[in-house]
């Protein structure tokens, strides 16, 4: 019969502030369930900072060492492991699960917030902290600052909880904006998406000069290449994947070492999600002098290990792009005004990356830098579609956005927030 749904998610917090919490998930196992999991784990803003998963690919159990970077959100422990279990398969007979915990993947309801309310520093981030606070996910926005300095934000979100369906939920919602913003909140509806969800799917299409610069930074062995993926004032970039196929009869060895980041575990996974490669057994090790070590045994779908030289390259030149260079930010013109462009990939099943959106907005406030409109969307290029997120800076700050230098700087200020560097 299993073991009980009580058990299969376990979550011992460490006895003093700077002890991790220890997170043991032991369920039957499915494709993809440690890129979910470490999915979850970053939307609720903590850090692995050990790993070690072990499958033969009907179990599967994990052991995530995990802190907290920030104490500025409350964390709520038992939704975490509410939401853990919702993507681990049940142990138990259909008679005796909750239907929620049956790794179902249907897609949750969209709902729009519409929120309106007077401009101020800071503001974008703000409301974000608030919704992800209560458990939401931004899945589009659309931001729009009025001549009368007024701001009409549209907020198309999900809920973790599940909930907003409910008036209860919806009313509750609304009542804490107004209260945390006060004076500056004018309005603020709450209500289950139309049509015009679908139309924010998409943006108007990148200008080629924009997009080429933006994604076209392939890996290259080049010394330029790399450097171009980061600044003097970033850790230096380096990614060693070692193969060996003679340890294992069954499986294909990987040994990594690369710079330690946020969400590396999860972009490995990911990463090995997407090419359909999964991971029989894993151990990610602690940080020594800023860089990570990791042992991956894996296999191909039907069992096997990979021994076609060209399987191989290709993964191994996907995992040292997927490290070297997970996120993409630059700073651009448009017509008169100024652009920050930060993307993504989308994982396969189109979940973008957790908590982008956040950490932007959290760095342009911490750089007194105003955003005067925001939107995201998708955009695909020829292998992989991609999470975008555009910003349009307002000129009228103590940064000169105009600088070469000043734009280089808030470039390196994104990227190593949201490394976690």
């Amino acid at each position: 019969m299993g073991i009980p749904a009580d058990d299969v998610v376990l979550i011992q917090q460490g006895g003093g502030s700077n002890d991790p919490t220890v997170i043991t998930v032991n369920c039957p196992d499915k494709s993809g369930l440690g890129c979910d999991l470490c999915r979850i784990i970053l939307e609720f803003g903590l850090h692995i900072t050990r790993a070690d998963f072990q499958t033969d690919g009907k179990w599967c159990y994990i052991v995530f060492w995990v802190v907290q970077r920030s104490n500025s959100l409350r964390l709520d422990w038992d939704s975490l492991k509410n939401q853990l279990l919702i993507v681990s398969p049940p142990c138990l007979a259909p008679l005796y699960y909750d239907h929620k915990l049956n790794g179902s993947t249907a897609a949750p309801s969209v709902y729009l917030l519409k929120f309106c309310c007077v401009d101020r520093k800071g503001l974008l981030h703000d409301i974000t902290e608030v919704l992800t606070e209560l458990e939401f996910t931004i899945q589009r926005l659309k931001v729009m600052t009025t001549p009368d300095e007024k701001v009409v934000d549209l907020f198309f979100i999900t809920d973790g909880r599940e909930l907003l369906h409910t008036k209860e939920r919806r009313d509750n919602t609304c009542g804490y904006l107004c209260d945390v913003f006060k004076e500056y909140c004018i309005s603020c509806e709450l209500q289950l998406a139309g049509p015009e969800c679908e139309n924010q799917r998409t943006f108007s299409s990148l200008p080629m000069a924009v997009a080429e610069e933006l994604f076209s930074c392939e890996l290259s062995e080049k010394e330029s290449c790399t450097q171009a993926l980061g600044t003097a004032t970033t850790p230096p970039k380096k990614a060693i994947v070692t193969v060996d196929n003679l340890l294992s009869p069954a499986h294909t060895l990987l040994q990594i070492q690369c710079v330690d980041q946020k969400g590396l575990f999860y972009d490995i996974l990911r990463t090995s999600k997407d090419l359909n490669i999964q991971v029989a057994y894993g151990r990610f090790s602690s940080s020594i002098k800023g860089y990570r070590n990791m042992d991956l045994l894996i296999r191909q779908t039907d069992g096997k290990k990979i021994v076609d030289p060209k399987l191989l390259a290709n993964t191994c030149s996907r995992l040292k792009e997927e490290m070297l260079h997970p996120l993409r930010v630059i700073i651009t013109n448009r017509g008169p005004d100024t652009e920050l462009l930060v993307a993504n990939p989308v994982e396969l099943c189109g979940k973008g990356r957790p908590r982008v959106f956040y950490d932007v907005t959290l760095t342009l406030k911490k750089l007194g830098i105003c955003i005067f409109s925001a939107e995201i969307g998708r955009h695909s290029t020829q292998d992989r579609q991609w999470e975008v997120y555009r910003f349009l800076l307002d000129e009228n700050c103590d940064v000169p956005l105009a600088s070469s230098q000043a734009r280089n700087q808030i470039v390196d200020r994104i990227r190593r927030t949201l490394m976690g560097w």
